[in-house]
């Protein structure tokens, strides 16, 4: 559950967020307003964001379910943390609203350091859209998108306040993390040794995600022409 959640999430995540970036890095109407509103999933408490999400979610009063009545596109309220394959989804959801921010906020710091002169010269080179991004900003944005990934990978695997206040690890511990099933065996359930050992069985994961942001600032240095010695 905790790779599947970590993966998926982070993936959506960075797919969002750098298509959010990549459009408020434009010249448009009330852009600072735009950005500040941006902010607001990442700014509200996680327990908030968790309880506002629970009610969204509730199997009686649901607003989702509400509006898809109305619609006509269904006839019942839809259990979304009762079943294991919707808690799942609705679990990754929740991560994905509040961590999409994040991720775009720090992608567009670092698309404001890419010089337009860049830009302009692909462009009367006759570059496309796609190849200035493939050829200009990615390349440009590697160790940003590093750093960004390894941030994004380490709050999404140790998110522990989101899913205990949603789901607890529910239903049938089908929304267990390792940090919340660390806590319910070593402190709820008193076998301390166990907690401890699935809290220990995190670190290859997170030495891991560590390693890409390593690998990212090493290609920062070679792009300034710095020796990786």
């Amino acid at each position: 559950n905790t790779i599947l959640y970590t993966v998926v999430a982070s993936t959506i995540k960075f797919a969002i967020g750098l298509y959010l970036a990549l459009l408020l890095n434009r010249n448009m109407p009330f852009k600072a307003f735009i950005r500040s509103i941006v902010l607001i999933p990442f700014i509200v408490p996680t327990v908030l964001s968790a309880i506002a999400f629970w009610w969204i979610y509730d199997s009686q009063f649901s607003i989702i379910s509400w509006s898809l009545i109305k619609l006509g596109l269904i006839d019942h309220y839809i259990d979304f943390l009762g079943d294991t394959n919707m808690a799942r989804g609705s679990v990754i959801f929740a991560n994905i609203w509040r961590g999409v921010p994040f991720v775009a906020i720090t992608l567009l710091a670092g698309l404001q350091t890419v010089s337009p002169s860049l830009y302009e010269a692909a462009t009367l080179d006759g570059a496309t859209s796609w190849q200035r991004f493939r050829y200009i900003t990615y390349p440009l944005l590697t160790p940003i998108i590093a750093v960004v990934m390894t941030f994004s990978v380490l709050f999404t695997f140790t998110d522990f306040q989101l899913i205990w206040a949603l789901t607890r690890g529910g239903p049938v511990n089908a929304t267990h993390l390792m940090a919340t099933l660390s806590y319910q065996r070593g402190i709820l359930s008193g076998r301390l040794g166990e907690g401890a050992a699935i809290a220990t069985a995190m670190i290859p994961f997170l030495l891991a995600a560590i390693g890409i942001s390593w690998f990212g600032m090493q290609r920062r240095k070679w792009q300034q022409g710095s020796s990786n010695d």
